[in-house]
């Protein structure tokens, strides 16, 4: 409990939660809890390819702002890409640690989940490096709780938020639906960011409250 304690506190300085997700160019999202209720048998077929050309975006959010969205290209500049940790280090370094500095966000925390690209020896030194004890990771200088994507602003708001726009007038190319995310982001208003994070500490009371136990379905208001 002393995690939640303390992460709760935190939000009186600035927290950036950040995260990657993929966009697939047919607009397929994977979604393992999706059932089909019929009296009879509904026979339905979804034919999606085999190898979807995707995009894999990164952002960093917090109560201002979004930094980003950030695609991940390979040498050959090819989007549809592992993440791995030179990538990962190489975005830390030559994009969101500059961003920063434009912004001039002083006394930042920031916040990552266990992907192993995160978590290597290289790339968790060079977060301690630039964060110092400012740092919420595995194997950081504070550690996050396992498995706690519902405790994250991105994987349960952000990328579903973004997911239902982009895809509005059927994007052809990938170059098309980049622009669609790069618009959507630009157009979240700090408001709406706001009552996110307000959102996000409603999260943590409840889970403090509840000694840590998991969340049951319940809705929280945005």
């Amino acid at each position: 409990m002393e995690i939640f304690m303390g992460l709760r506190k935190m939000w009186g300085a600035y927290r950036s939660l950040r995260d990657e997700a993929h966009f697939s160019l047919n607009g397929y999202v994977n979604k393992q809890n999706c059932r089909i209720w019929s009296e009879a048998n509904p026979q339905v077929y979804v034919e999606i390819p085999l190898h979807p050309e995707k995009l894999t975006v990164w952002c960093a959010l917090w109560a201002g702002r979004i930094i980003g969205p950030y695609f991940f290209k390979n040498d050959e500049c090819h989007n549809d890409v592992t993440v791995n940790g030179d990538r990962y280090r190489a975005m830390i370094t030559n994009f969101f640690i500059p961003e920063l500095n434009n912004h001039d966000v002083q006394e930042l925390w920031f916040q990552q989940d266990g992907a192993t690209c995160h978590i290597a020896r290289a790339t968790i030194d060079l977060l301690k490096d630039t964060f110092g004890d400012r740092l919420i990771s595995r194997f950081g200088p504070v550690n996050w709780p396992p498995r706690s994507c519902d405790l994250t602003p991105l994987d349960y708001f952000l990328w579903d938020y973004v997911k239902s726009l982009v895809y509005a007038d059927k994007p052809q190319t990938l170059d098309h639906l980049q622009d669609n995310i790069r618009r959507v982001i630009a157009d979240i208003r700090p408001q709406m960011l706001e009552k996110v994070i307000e959102n996000w500490t409603s999260r943590l009371d409840y889970i403090r409250a509840s000694c840590g136990s998991p969340m049951p379905e319940i809705i929280f208001k945005m």
